[in-house]
């Protein structure tokens, strides 16, 4: 092994220890700890009882049931009892969540928590590798700072963590060609959880073709193994779980819910604040029937782009990286996404390093682009600036234009990469050798 590649491999090693290190801490530490992963668990173990998953009192019998370490504030009892109120997850979560709910309570947060770590830890190990031979250190400075800015995915439990590993996983899988199994598990698994992460990279594996294409095709066959047994059990205990699901994400929508875009939400601003284009568009007019459409039509313009260049594209794998890093900014712009899940950014790196090394003027857009869009959808930026406003409504406010406009202009910028060089080679053999 180089220098260079064991400096990478030390500083990827520490991002790693730093992210699960800061995750731990932040769960113990603060009354919130591991709520969104607890939401879940309840839901699955009420299901797994013959009970409604969606039933806000069931979710809190079942929290009382099998945690007991309930904050003494009141208002923070309160809160603990609002965030419990709804669960807007599919039931095929349910179902892969339903072998943790079997598990007492502290057991499964433990156990939770490893499978999260252990998935970005593995994914983020995966995409240095990808660039480890050319630009060892370059790429682990990308994935460490990506890692330290992620306490919130590990400490809150979302399935953000897992779900973002799991993609990234699979497309490491597909491109190198190794594993194929494996690859098709997890992406199954990823787009069963969470579809709004992973769908538009499994939607690339369809449009390239070839092998590709069917990876994508025994991906969603996968997939539907999942979803049909979930929703033959949900169905058989709760026969209108999909009249109430969509009742809970009309009220989590709805002006002042916790996924509210808007100026008036009840969660969308803070450190873990929402990331989609609605942000923006809400402060203009804030009407969902205005904010909704345009963020759309904004993202349908660069998306129906990159949908014929797929198609059109002779398959490669420099290409496919290419492809990625200029579809995942708009995955994360066009519909309701958190700052936790803007970890799938990691994709973007592979097509940064390439573009680096090119040595081309375009590389320190590549660079600084790309830095930005880590930066300012992660948690460390925020922290410190909250921190210092003391949570202040005006630096809230601030706060909400950043990370859309950083992800918009990334977005732009790879996509144009991706039209221009989407079915280039390598750098030149020179460039390659060059270990940064």
């Amino acid at each position: 092994m180089t220098k260079a590649r064991l400096d990478g491999l030390q500083l990827v090693l520490l991002g790693s220890a730093l992210f699960v290190l800061a995750g731990f801490v932040a769960s113990r530490v603060t009354f919130t700890g591991l709520i969104d992963f607890r939401q879940l668990y309840c839901a699955s173990r009420s299901l797994i009882e013959h009970h409604d998953p969606y039933n806000p009192d069931q979710l809190r019998s079942a929290y009382q049931a099998h945690f007991h370490d309930l904050p003494p504030d009141p208002a923070k009892v309160e809160w603990l009892s609002s965030a419990l109120s709804h669960c807007p997850n599919l039931p095929t979560t349910f179902l892969v969540l339903a072998p943790f709910a079997l598990l007492p309570g502290n057991l499964a947060d433990a156990l939770w928590m490893l499978v999260t770590a252990g998935s970005i830890v593995l994914a983020s190990y995966l995409i240095w590798n990808v660039e480890a031979e050319r630009a060892p250190r370059l790429s682990a400075l990308f994935i460490f700072l990506l890692l330290v800015n992620s306490e919130m995915l590990l400490s809150l439990g979302n399935t953000a963590g897992s779900v973002v590993g799991l993609c990234v996983i699979a497309v490491w899988c597909f491109l190198r060609d190794r594993f194929a199994l494996a690859g098709i598990l997890c992406l199954a698994l990823s787009l069963v959880m969470k579809p709004q992460d992973g769908g538009f990279v499994w939607l690339y594996f369809l449009l390239a073709g070839g092998l590709a294409r069917k990876r994508a095709l025994q991906t969603l066959a996968v997939a539907a193994l999942i979803a049909l047994p979930a929703v033959l059990w949900i169905s058989h205990f709760v026969p209108h779980w999909l009249a109430e699901l969509h009742a809970i994400l009309a009220a989590m929508y709805s002006r002042g819910g916790l996924d509210d875009p808007g100026p008036q939400s009840g969660g969308a601003l803070g450190v873990n604040m929402i990331v989609s284009l609605q942000t923006i568009f809400s402060r203009i007019y804030d009407e969902s029937a205005f904010y909704n459409p345009a963020a759309y039509l904004i993202c349908a313009i660069p998306i129906v782009i990159w949908v014929r260049k797929s198609l059109r594209s002779r398959y490669s794998t420099i290409g496919a990286w290419y492809a990625l890093a200029a579809i995942v900014p708009f995955t994360l712009l066009v519909v309701y996404h958190r700052c936790y899940d803007c970890r799938l950014l990691m994709l973007t790196v592979p097509a940064c390093i390439d573009l680096w090394l090119t040595r081309s003027p375009v590389r320190w857009w590549a660079l600084a682009l790309t830095v930005a869009g880590i930066t300012v959808t992660g948690d460390l930026l925020w922290i410190a600036v909250f921190h210092f406003t003391g949570y202040s409504h005006s630096s809230l406010e601030a706060a909400m234009i950043p990370a859309p406009v950083a992800l918009a202009a990334l977005g732009v910028f790879y996509m144009w990469t991706y039209i221009k060089h989407g079915d280039a080679s390598a750098p030149s053999a020179a460039a390659a050798k060059t270990a940064v």
